[in-house]
């Protein structure tokens, strides 16, 4: 029986995964960092064991990877060097001759050797792994995650993306997307999907929509690289996360965060989730 491995089964994109795997009768084993507290998502799910995974930890990916198909990886961003955090896991699929790897890298990879989502990628085409590549623009829910402080207590986008437009995808789309993937392995296997929303806006604009949905003026400070990578620094995000979020940032100042393409609109068969309808579905994460 097929059996698909989902690590981050608990994020955003993970979790969608997992319900679009099981919707379709799929087993998951889903790796999480804490096993205890993630057991009760599922308790009523018998497509889905629940198992401790650590990237860190190699004597945690034997017994996750007994018996698995297929394999659907998130890079942590909180992870520091790719070579010393991911290539020992990624050396382990080769060993497991695993039929299908989806792996969520980033818009605009191929241009961009100093991330790591470049040189993950670069590592599992040398060891000749069966993959596929998600590559999305900015996720809506960093809105809700790691904005959602500024947001809620100064009703502020305080992001420094200055007037430039970004192409915001939603990532309940991103884990669709690689259910569909997994789910049609032989269509999939090494495409490199670069999948945004519909359109592509400003945080002005962000903004202005957020006010007219959620009846609370939002406005868009656009503070400076130097002065977001500091305050993110001083609040207790770790300095690797915020030199990777400050990098991004700037790499969309740069005006590459605006492309659109049309790739999710045809993995999907329909519109990709547009920024109206998720400020609306996530409108207590604002409030």
């Amino acid at each position: 029986m097929e059996k698909v491995l989902v690590l981050g089964a608990t994020g955003n994109i993970g979790f969608t995964v997992v319900q679009k795997l099981t919707e379709n009768g799929i087993a998951v084993r889903a790796g999480v960092s804490n096993p205890e507290k993630s057991k009760a998502l599922w308790k009523d799910n018998t497509l889905v064991d629940v198992v401790h995974f650590d990237f860190l930890n190699a004597t945690t990916f034997p017994y996750a990877l007994e018996n698995i198909t297929k394999v659907f990886f998130v890079r942590p961003p909180q992870l520091s060097t790719p070579k010393e955090d991911m290539f020992p896991f990624l050396r382990f699929l080769k060993e497991r001759s695993v039929a299908h790897v989806v792996f969520v890298s980033l818009i605009g990879v191929e241009k961009n050797p100093v991330t790591p989502h470049h040189k993950i990628e670069k590592e599992m085409m040398r060891l000749a792994l069966p993959y596929t590549f998600l590559r999305p623009s900015f996720f809506m829910q960093n809105l809700n995650t790691t904005h959602r402080e500024d947001i809620q207590e100064h009703s502020d986008l305080f992001i420094p993306a200055g007037n430039a437009k970004t192409s915001f995808i939603d990532t309940r789309d991103i884990g669709e997307i690689a259910a569909i993937c997994l789910i049609n392995t032989s269509e999939h296997l090494h495409q490199k999907y670069s999948i945004t929303g519909k359109e592509a806006v400003s945080y002005d604009e962000v903004a202005e929509r957020m006010t007219a949905i959620l009846g609370k003026k939002i406005t868009y400070s656009k503070p400076s690289l130097r002065r977001f990578r500091s305050t993110m620094i001083k609040r207790g995000t770790p300095k690797e996360y915020a030199n990777v979020m400050t990098m991004l940032y700037f790499i969309t100042q740069m005006g590459n965060a605006k492309k659109v393409t049309t790739t999710a609109n045809e993995l999907l068969k329909r519109e990709p989730t547009s920024i109206d309808r998720y400020i609306n579905d996530y409108r207590t994460s604002f409030l």
